[in-house]
C-alpha cells in the first residue's frame, strides 16, 4: 500500500473515531477534520445535527452528505472557489446541547456560518443566536414555516422545503386525487402530529392551504402524541374509531417507523387512506420497515432516490451508497445542498465575502442545481422569505426492490412546481 493510501485510510479512520466520540459523549462535543484546515480556510462552518437517538440516522447521513459536497466542490473548483472548514456537532436533538455548540462554534472557532438542525424547536433557538451574533444560519433539515415568517431575519436562509410548501402541495394533491369524492361531499380528515412546534405548524399550514384552494373538508379528529412516543396503540385505535376518509400524519424518522409498525396489524390502513406529505416518504423509513411497509400510502419527502431521474441525482445516490454501503435518507441531500449553497454564495460575493451584506445579497439571488431538481428546473431562493423554491413530488408506495433493504419506493408521482405552490413568485435573474 502506498504512503498516500495509508494517509487517506488513517484520516478516514480518524474521522470515524471522532464520530464515534460524538455519538457516545455525554457532553457537547464537536470535531474538526472536514474540508480545509483552520489556517487555510476562508470560511468556518459549524454544522449541527443529531447523531444519536431516533433522529440519529439523519445526522449521520448528513455528515456523509457534507463529505460528498466537499468532493463535488473540489471537482468543480476554480481559482476563486472558497476553502471551507467544517465543524460537526451532535445536538442529540436537545435545545441546550445545540445552543452550547452553536456558541462554541462562533466564539471559540470563529464560525461565520451555522448549518443544519433537524428539529424545528431547536432551529428556532439557533436562529435567535445567529441573529444576535450576526452569523449566517443555513437551514438544511428542519421545516417549520415560522422560521421564514415570524422568526425571519437577514442572516437566515433555508435550502430545503418547509411545512408551508409541503402542505400546500398536499392540499393540491388532495384536491386532485380525491376529486370524485369532493364532487359529492366533504372529505373527512383526521390529523396526527408530534406534540411540539413542528407538528403544530404542519397542521396550521395544512388547514390554511386547504382553505386557500377551496378544498371542502371536515375535521374528524386531531391527535398529539409526544415526540419519541413508544406506544401508539391508543392513537391508532382513536383514528380507527373516527373513521376518516383520510388520515394525515406528520410523524417523521423513527417515530413514523414505530407508528407504521404498530398500525400494520390493525384495520387503520384498510379503513382510511393514509398520507404523510412531509417526511413519510423518506428512504430511511422504507429501509427500516422493509417488507412491513404497506403499499398504497400517499407520501412525500425532501429527496427521493428514484426521482428525478437525472444524472446528478444518480451520481449523488450512487456516490453515497459507494461510500456507506447503503442508500441515503433525505437529510444527506439537505446537508449536501447547504454546503454547496454556502460555497456558491461566498464565491458569488467575491472579494467582499467577509462583508455580511454582500453574502446576504448573494443568497437572496442564489440559483442552484441540486440532486432533487428535475431536468429543466433549477432551485432558486425567494429573496423575501429566504426560502428556497423547489419542485415538490408526492407519490404512492409501490413494490420495488432496486434499493435494498427497502422493498417499496414511491411511484405514481404527482409533481408540483413553485409556480403552482406560490403563484406570482418571481424567480431571480
Amino acid at each position: 500500500m502506498t504512503k498516500k493510501k495509508l494517509g487517506n485510510n488513517y484520516r478516514y479512520l480518524l474521522f470515524l473515531s471522532t464520530i464515534f466520540l460524538l455519538l457516545n459523549s455525554t457532553t457537547p462535543v464537536y470535531a474538526e477534520g472536514l474540508g480545509a484546515s483552520e489556517d487555510q480556510a476562508d470560511i468556518t462552518v459549524g454544522c449541527l445535527y443529531p447523531m444519536s437517538g431516533r433522529a440519529g440516522i439523519l445526522g449521520r447521513d448528513s455528515v456523509v452528505g457534507i463529505r460528498l459536497a466537499l468532493k463535488y466542490l473540489e471537482q468543480q473548483a476554480s481559482a476563486d472557489s472558497p476553502r471551507l472548514r467544517i465543524l460537526l456537532g451532535d445536538t442529540k436533538s436537545k435545545v441546550s446541547t445545540a445552543t452550547t455548540l452553536a456558541r462554541r462554534f462562533i466564539e471559540d472557532e470563529g464560525a461565520s456560518f451555522l448549518c443544519g438542525v433537524v428539529n424545528s424547536s431547536v432551529a428556532i433557538e439557533i436562529t435567535s443566536i445567529a441573529e444576535e451574533t450576526g452569523v449566517f444560519f443555513i437551514g438544511t433539515d428542519h421545516a417549520s414555516s415560522r422560521l421564514t415568517s415570524e422568526f425571519l431575519h437577514d442572516r437566515y436562509f433555508r435550502v430545503t422545503n418547509d411545512t408551508q410548501q409541503s402542505m400546500t402541495a398536499g392540499a393540491l394533491f388532495i384536491r386532485e386525487y380525491f376529486s370524485d369524492h369532493l364532487s359529492q361531499k366533504p372529505l373527512r380528515i383526521s390529523y396526527l402530529g408530534p406534540d411540539y412546534e413542528y407538528g403544530y405548524q404542519v397542521w396550521a399550514d395544512f388547514r390554511e392551504a386547504l382553505e386557500r384552494f377551496n378544498v371542502d373538508y371536515e375535521i374528524a379528529g386531531v391527535l398529539w402524541p409526544r415526540l419519541n412516543e413508544p406506544d401508539y396503540s391508543h392513537y391508532i385505535n382513536e383514528l380507527i374509531k373516527e373513521k376518516p376518509d383520510l388520515v394525515v400524519n406528520s410523524l417523521w424518522g423513527g417515530d413514523f417507523v414505530a407508528f407504521v409498525t404498530q398500525a400494520t396489524n390493525t384495520a387503520l390502513f384498510q379503513g382510511s387512506r393514509f398520507a404523510n406529505f412531509e417526511k413519510g416518504g423518506d428512504y430511511e423509513i422504507f429501509a427500516q420497515l422493509g417488507n412491513q411497509m404497506p403499499l398504497g400510502l400517499l407520501l412525500a419527502s425532501r429527496h427521493h432516490n428514484n426521482w428525478p431521474e437525472t444524472d446528478f441525482n444518480h451520481w449523488f445516490v450512487e456516490e453515497f451508497r459507494r461510500k456507506t454501503g447503503y442508500y441515503p435518507s433525505s437529510g444527506a441531500q439537505g446537508a449536501f445542498t447547504g454546503i454547496v449553497a454556502i460555497a456558491e454564495a461566498v464565491k458569488k460575493a467575491g472579494a467582499n465575502y467577509q462583508d455580511p451584506t454582500a453574502i446576504q445579497q448573494a443568497f437572496e439571488t442564489l440559483t442552484l442545481t441540486t440532486p432533487e431538481d428535475p431536468i429543466g428546473f433549477q432551485s432558486y431562493m425567494d429573496p423575501n422569505s429566504h426560502q428556497i423554491q423547489q419542485v415538490m413530488a408526492i407519490g404512492e408506495t409501490v413494490s420495488d426492490d432496486r434499493y435494498p433493504p427497502a422493498t417499496v419506493v414511491l411511484g405514481n408521482w404527482h409533481i408540483y412546481s413553485p409556480a403552482e405552490l406560490e403563484p406570482g413568485l418571481i424567480k431571480p435573474n
